[in-house]
């Protein structure tokens, strides 16, 4: 097992019984112990097993889903996550599957998920001790454009907290109002 710093959850290298010089990397679910095997296409719906979404029962728990069958998985890969198979495959091959962010999207029966959650769920609940920490993940400070200067953003200078005139963008284009003002979605939408 071996934590990256470009990933927020551990990889497993497995070594496949029948080949011994081939080895892949995988997300982990929960992690395993030493010398656990990881099934790879049984019926058993054993936590770590990957298999077609065809083969799972309504009600699963899922993560790293693949969107085009034999293509890598792609979904629900994040520290902690998980999605869950609402309904059986239809006629049209396609299985419903409700992603961590509550939309419901249509996947082909023939890709593969894992079973279970990601492992490190505690990844989101972590503190930040320091504003350090937060630059050497690449995240630059956010300042409100009233405590700019003039030459800095439209909103800077004046005396005390006054911007003067409706809140613009640093480029001067209105931030509120008209066409580019998202209306709020559903959530439960189907894609």
């Amino acid at each position: 097992m071996a934590f990256f710093r470009a990933r927020t959850t551990l990889l497993t290298t497995l070594r496949r019984t029948f080949s011994s010089s081939s080895s892949t990397p995988v997300t982990e679910a929960k992690p395993p112990k030493m010398s656990d095997y990881l099934l790879t296409n049984d019926l058993a719906s054993q936590i770590g097993t990957s298999m077609p979404i065809s083969m799972m029962r309504i009600g699963t728990l899922i993560h790293n889903i693949e969107l085009r069958p034999s293509e890598g998985g792609k979904l629900v890969r994040s520290a902690g996550t998980v999605a869950k198979i609402l309904k059986e495959p239809s006629a049209t091959r396609r299985v419903l599957v409700r992603l961590p962010s509550g939309v419901s999207k249509m996947i082909d029966t023939r890709c593969r998920a894992t079973i279970g959650s990601v492992s490190n769920p505690s990844h989101g609940a972590k503190k930040l001790k320091k504003a350090g920490n937060s630059r050497w993940l690449g995240r630059r400070p956010v300042v409100r454009g009233v405590a700019m200067n003039p030459i800095d953003h439209p909103h800077g200078g004046g005396e005390g907290k006054s911007k003067g005139h409706l809140s613009v963008s640093p480029w001067g284009k209105p931030t509120k109002g008209g066409y580019k003002t998202a209306c709020p979605k559903k959530k439960n939408r189907v894609i």
